[in-house]
């Protein structure tokens, strides 16, 4: 895969102020705060900084948390850091095209994975199947 490598300037020209401080700056939205939470059509969730597939719909699930999460990613599309802003360790995970932040992924998922990977829906764009 090719990786991607923009400067900040142009991340800035291409992304909204939202979008922006979650990829690049790895804020995070409100929950309950984005409508792909609870969006239930089949398609694919796709990075908005750079759509590379991330989540066909059917890895998407409802944890309760206010985040989109699913329980399992496509292989190879994210990559993990070990993140301890909060005082804790947790696994940051970010496109691994674009370097943009997503979320972090928690072991409290359902099978078959028992993971959660729990995503700032600015940071996602949703690509519904064609009818």
């Amino acid at each position: 895969m090719t990786k991607i490598n923009k400067d900040n300037n142009e991340w800035q020209k291409e992304l909204n102020p939202e979008q922006y401080n979650v990829l690049r700056n790895e804020g995070t939205e409100a929950p309950f705060s984005n409508p792909l939470n609870n969006e239930h059509r089949t398609g694919k969730f796709v990075c908005a900084g750079c759509g590379l597939e991330l989540f066909p719909s059917d890895f998407k699930y409802n944890s309760g948390t206010g985040w989109p999460s699913f329980y399992n990613v496509i292989p190879g599309n994210v990559e993990t850091k070990k993140d301890t802003k909060l005082f804790s360790e947790r696994t940051e995970y970010h496109c691994a095209r674009c370097g943009g932040h997503q979320g972090h992924v928690f072991p409290d998922g359902p099978e078959p994975t028992g993971l959660r990977y729990c995503n700032n829906g600015v940071a996602l764009k949703f690509i519904p199947d064609e009818l």
